[in-house]
């Protein structure tokens, strides 16, 4: 008779979210998914750069970063998203979500806050292309994101910019009931433009139309971003 032992049955290997925990985060809004950029979605995410998202590429609105070459654009965006990763801590976080509207990738929606556990704070930007302007996605996205921020993390504000003149970008904030904070100067590297600053609260928000999901939100990535 054989004394060789059986073979085991490897055991299941763990998922991106749980090495990984801010992987594992999906936030949904009607038909709008947004979750942070994994690896296997940095393709989409690179063709999706090379498309049109501003109607005038020489307006002052355009990011600096979209000024760049396709290729260089495209390389400093793939290292752009590494080093968000990497840098994700209680002192400071960024959150990049990418958005997805029926399973297609159509913008990016982030969120930061430096020493989110004092100050209760978080900044956002965000971007679609342009076929997916006009159409509410916009709006949907960032109450998305507000939601996951007051009612999940225990935001007390948000904070947003836009440069000067930006109608669509102001519409959205005023939409989801942002009020003037002043203005400043871009800290955007490439960018001296001025920028209308925005404020809103709990109280100020103007929720979605439609019910707001977050899923991965575990006290491990709680911990990661001391909320």
């Amino acid at each position: 008779m054989s004394t060789r032992p059986s073979p085991q049955t490897p055991a299941a290997l763990p998922s991106l979210g749980e090495l990984f925990p801010p992987l594992g985060l999906v936030v949904r809004a009607g038909e709008l998914a947004l979750r942070p950029f994994a690896d296997q979605d940095l393709p989409e995410y690179t063709a999706l750069i090379r498309r049109p998202i501003f109607e005038d590429p020489d307006s002052p609105q355009v990011f600096p970063w979209y000024r760049a070459e396709p290729e260089v654009r495209v390389r400093e965006a793939l290292r752009f998203q590494w080093r968000l990763r990497c840098g994700i801590s209680p002192e400071s976080w960024t959150l990049p979500f990418g958005v997805w509207a029926g399973g297609r990738l159509i913008g990016a929606q982030d969120v930061s806050a430096v020493r989110f556990a004092e100050r209760r704070t978080v900044t956002s930007g965000s971007w679609l292309t342009l076929d997916a302007h006009g159409n509410g996605c916009g709006k949907l996205m960032r109450q998305a994101m507000l939601v996951l921020a007051f009612d999940h993390l225990g935001a007390l504000r948000a904070e947003s910019a836009a440069v000067i003149g930006n109608a669509p970008s102001y519409g959205v904030s005023r939409a989801c009931g942002y009020v003037d904070n002043g203005t400043e100067i871009s800290t955007m590297p490439g960018s001296n433009e001025e920028q209308q600053r925005f404020l809103v609260t709990p109280e100020l928000f103007r929720r979605p139309d439609v019910p707001v999901d977050v899923e991965g939100l575990t006290p491990a990535l709680r911990e990661m971003l001391g909320a």
